[in-house]
């Protein structure tokens, strides 16, 4: 089956990504220092910058050459073909905050505090 797309439907959504996101928050607490979840924010600039998530292996991956850099404030890899963009640190602190792990892949192992159940030896 072969799915037809229709140049205007394509043309109307690249317009609509290009548009900065204008979010409102429904209830925002006084010590909310960024109205929107801020590693959200961060995902969102890295797309209009034009990193995916599938283009790791053509220089401008989402989490390798765009969130880690900017989340760990480490230079881009050489591979990378787009240029960082510029984020608020406030919302990089706010998003290392909200969720320390953003950005490691899924490799970050939380630290257990329950001791390991010793086996029991056979003789």
């Amino acid at each position: 089956m072969r799915v037809l797309v229709n140049p205007l439907t394509l043309l109307s959504l690249v317009v609509m990504l290009a548009q900065p996101a204008q979010i409102t928050p429904t209830h925002a607490s006084a010590t909310e220092t960024v109205p929107w979840h801020p590693c959200a924010m961060i995902t969102a600039a890295c797309t209009r910058a034009g990193f995916a998530h599938y283009g790791a292996k053509m220089g401008f991956g989402m989490a390798v050459d765009c969130i880690r850099p900017i989340m760990f404030g480490t230079p881009q890899r050489k591979h990378a073909t787009k240029a960082l963009t510029q984020i608020d640190p406030q919302v990089v602190a706010a998003c290392k905050e909200r969720n320390p792990n953003f950005g490691k892949g899924g490799r970050a192992k939380s630290q257990s505090t329950a001791q390991p159940t010793p086996k029991p030896s056979s003789m």
